[in-house]
């Protein structure tokens, strides 16, 4: 029996990457996007989902289960950028991320817990960032809402273990897609004390996401932990140095770390 997955976001980038790389392996693929009239030559079905708004979650999560009767793996992949410095973030664009990064997906999980556990059977995975493991100098709010999302992981796993539900986090590093088209600036004002630090780091994030890795290495991942029988709490995808970041982060003292960080953003 084909399992069915359900990613949210799977309209573009990642998702888009993991869900076709599943389709051929003859996985039974549904993605989401809050407008899925965009995609019409997708190569799986994509549906009506907001992330913030638990009706469509609630939904959707219905209909793939009244047509397929299960779900067996859902992947929490929607997300959102945001860049700024945190004095200048405006209060509304902090909910907004937090909404989509880290409510969003405790909602999409809440949701098909009852199914999962009706199977006695199911695996969650949090697409989260190697950027949770630490704070980053204007992605602060990106950093601390998937870096929430990892510690979350950790309590839900603990909670699901008599339900034979597996969950756990994928965490890429720079790939090569488009979220910085989608990623919230604050903008560079010329009054800004920020002005300098800010636009040179900026640049430098766009660097790297254009020169990423390419997103096969996340959807190959993915086929790994779906195919593990127990599968650890936290994986890490990316280049070596994204990942060994976050060994450093863990052997070296706070100060020198921090030190290490602000060299490699030029502050």
């Amino acid at each position: 029996m084909s399992k069915v997955v359900l990613i949210t976001g799977g309209s573009s980038g990642i998702g888009k990457s993991i869900g076709e790389y599943l389709v051929e392996r003859a996985f039974k693929v549904y993605g989401t996007s809050r407008n899925p009239e965009k995609y019409p030559d997708s190569k799986f079905p994509i549906l009506q989902l907001d992330v913030k708004t638990i009706e469509t979650i609630q939904e959707t999560i219905k209909a793939i289960v009244e047509k397929e009767g299960r779900i067996d793996v859902l992947i929490n992949n929607a997300g959102a950028g945001i860049t700024g410095a945190i004095e200048e973030l405006p209060e509304a664009e902090i909910k907004a991320n937090f909404d989509t990064n880290f409510f969003g997906p405790i909602n999409v999980i809440k949701a098909v817990l009852p199914q999962m556990r009706k199977q006695h059977s199911g695996l969650i995975i949090n697409i989260t960032s190697i950027a949770g493991y630490m704070g980053l100098p204007y992605r602060g709010i990106y950093s601390a809402s998937k870096g929430a999302l990892e510690l979350i992981t950790e309590a839900f796993r603990m909670e699901l273990k008599d339900f034979n539900i597996k969950m756990t986090n994928i965490a890429p590093g720079d790939f090569a897609t488009n979220i910085a088209a989608g990623r919230y600036h604050a903008p560079l004002l010329e009054s800004s004390p920020y002005k300098k630090p800010y636009g040179d780091t900026l640049d430098l994030m766009n660097t790297h996401v254009d020169s990423g890795s390419n997103p096969i290495m996340m959807a190959q991942a993915v086929l790994k932990v779906i195919n593990t029988k127990n599968p650890k709490v936290h994986y890490k995808v990316g280049a070596f140095m994204q990942k060994f970041s976050i060994v450093l982060k863990r052997i070296l003292p706070d100060k020198v770390y921090e030190k290490m960080l602000m060299k490699h953003y030029k502050l």
